[in-house]
């Protein structure tokens, strides 16, 4: 993101703003959209955003039983490579 901020500083502020709209409280709260958020990185690899999403969902209140469960539906949905990148990025979590 650096590069983007230093390339175009006004689109950085709109990815930024946009997270903050997506993840507010509302109907769902926030630690489950982190949740949401968390499974669809690892059900295309993305091993980062895997640990950088359950360590924002844990701050936001999520249980370890919840990133469990999460993990779970992301594995049936996508496959077992999902289950692998969870592996890598919450090994330093958990």
């Amino acid at each position: 993101m650096k590069v983007l901020e230093r390339l175009d500083p006004e689109f950085l502020r709109l990815i930024e703003n946009n997270g903050e709209f997506a993840f507010a409280d509302g109907a769902l709260p926030t630690r489950f959209k982190l949740l949401i958020a968390m499974v669809l990185d690892a059900s295309v690899g993305a091993v980062q955003g895997v640990k950088s999403l359950a360590q924002a969902a844990i701050q936001a209140g999520a249980t370890r039983e919840e990133v469990r469960e999460a993990l779970r539906v992301a594995q049936y949905v996508s496959g077992v490579g999902s289950a692998y990148t969870a592996g890598q990025a919450l090994k330093e979590i958990f």
